[in-house]
């Protein structure tokens, strides 16, 4: 009987696998495939990053600086309006190492991290929760029994669905690819030409750049994803597609499983990023479920929803200006742009002082 089964392990998974393990829990982290893949989400995160892996680390996750955006109503020969610090505003890593260091961390930490298992079922009882699983290269099934299971298995997430768990209010598909040319530029480029949200290009250092695009379900994505990199004129590759959830459902336990991460849709609604957010949900989760006491789950509910619920918020009208007509969207751009002291995670730093100082 362990202490906590963890299904899915990408970031919040490995976090909360690894921060469970170090208050000393028995944690078994199951991963369908090998960790880190398939790629279906950008590398491009804040510099708060590094707060989650080893020093050490950086040197090979790390691809390259920037200081800004230039945002476009239109494609890239349209006038840019730029968003910008004199220090970092983030990085661009590797998304696949990433993964593959937090998973790390998680067994050196003591989790019980396991590749190539599927979860086929979960049942849960008073007691416990079961979870049949499929082995790849194996016949036959295991079980596995564990006192709570946590559901960090992504935006389609298996436990969400089987413990009835409700949808997350809206998925957005997203794809993205790459162009590997050498790319050590310094600025994003963002695209307000999605409907309801936008495509980006982002410089990857040596690693090239990568393109992408997310809309809502009915928009022809990959002719928009056409589109755009032909109006750059450059060919990609390595396509990767995926659904990004916004907007948490009502309700995220159960008796005795959580959901954390991309499966509780604890997502940017601006951007459709949830590294940072999955990974603090997960260690409000760790710090506040005992797996021998269920009610526990209720702090973690309360916690993980005090902590981030203002950002998603203030994202979700961030995002509404993406909607504005064209001549709305030009006026403000124009008198928004310029130096800004905004963090990337957190529209409720919109209000700091320190950018309220550089906006007026």
């Amino acid at each position: 009987m362990y202490d906590f089964a963890v299904v899915g392990v990408g970031p919040a998974g490995a976090r909360f696998a690894r921060r469970a393990a170090e208050a000393g829990y028995d944690v078994l982290a199951l991963e369908k495939g090998e960790v880190g893949t398939p790629l279906a989400c950008s590398g491009h995160v804040s510099t708060d990053i590094w707060e989650y892996v080893p020093d050490e680390a950086r040197d090979h996750l790390f691809q390259n600086r920037i200081y800004g955006a230039d945002f476009h109503v239109g494609g890239p020969n349209s006038k840019a309006y730029p968003f910008y610090k004199q220090t970092e505003v983030s990085n661009v890593i590797d998304r696949v190492e990433l993964d593959r260091t937090l998973a790390d961390c998680a067994r050196e930490a003591g989790a019980d991290v396991r590749e190539r298992h599927t979860v086929t079922a979960i049942e849960e009882f008073d007691d416990r929760v079961q979870l049949t699983v499929s082995v790849a290269g194996e016949s036959g099934t295991v079980v596995f029994d564990a006192k709570m299971v946590a559901g960090c298995d992504g935006p389609t997430s298996r436990v969400r669905r089987t413990l009835d768990l409700p949808e997350p209010a809206e998925t957005l598909h997203g794809v993205l690819a790459f162009d590997p040319d050498p790319d050590h530029g310094d600025f994003v480029d963002v695209h307000l030409t999605v409907p309801r949200f936008f495509a980006w290009r982002i410089p990857r250092g040596d690693a090239g750049v990568e393109y992408g695009l997310a809309a809502p379900p009915g928009a022809e994505v990959n002719e928009m994803f056409d589109a755009l990199t032909d109006t750059y004129d450059v060919e990609t590759e390595h396509f990767c597609s995926g659904a990004i959830p916004i907007g948490p459902p009502k309700r995220t336990t159960t008796r005795r499983a959580f959901l954390v991460g991309d499966a509780a849709a604890q997502t940017k609604p601006f951007t459709g990023g949830g590294i940072l957010y999955g990974m603090t949900a997960a260690d409000i989760a760790a710090e506040t479920i005992d797996p021998d006491d269920p009610e526990t789950l209720s702090d973690y509910e309360s916690a993980w929803r005090d902590e981030l619920s203002t950002e998603i918020r203030l994202g979700h009208l961030v995002r509404r200006c993406y909607s504005f007509p064209e001549w709305l969207q030009r006026v403000g751009l124009r008198s928004l742009s310029g130096e800004i002291g905004v963090h990337m995670d957190k529209p409720s730093s919109f209000f700091s002082r320190e950018h309220l100082k550089k906006l007026f």
